[in-house]
């Protein structure tokens, strides 16, 4: 049969040897979360591939755009539980209204 065909890389991925992945890995990952695509090579054959997790096209997760710096994390977790409903007489003043609910 015959020979295999190496899969093909991104424009802007950075090739690097396994020994290099396991030197660096850290700085790989940081890179890779910033975009770039890195290519993890064996015997000078590429096997894997580094690169930023990627979404559904037109839908994006809040993890992403936390991730990057668009959205702020909640501060608090779980359901939004409105107050109940506080009666208001038409013409009262809103601070008074507010005083005595404080």
């Amino acid at each position: 049969m015959g020979k295999t065909q190496e899969p093909a890389v991104p424009v802007a991925a950075a090739v690097i040897g396994i020994r290099d992945l396991r030197a660096d890995m850290a700085a790989l990952v940081r890179r890779a979360g910033s975009g770039e695509h890195v290519i993890i090579s064996v015997a000078g054959r590429s096997v894997a591939q580094l690169g930023p997790v990627q979404t559904s096209i037109g839908r994006l997760r809040m993890e992403d755009l936390i991730a990057g710096g668009q959205v702020v994390a909640p501060r608090r977790t779980g359901t939004y539980r409105p107050t109940d409903p506080i009666p208001v007489w038409q013409g009262s003043r809103i601070d008074k209204l507010l005083h005595d609910i404080r």
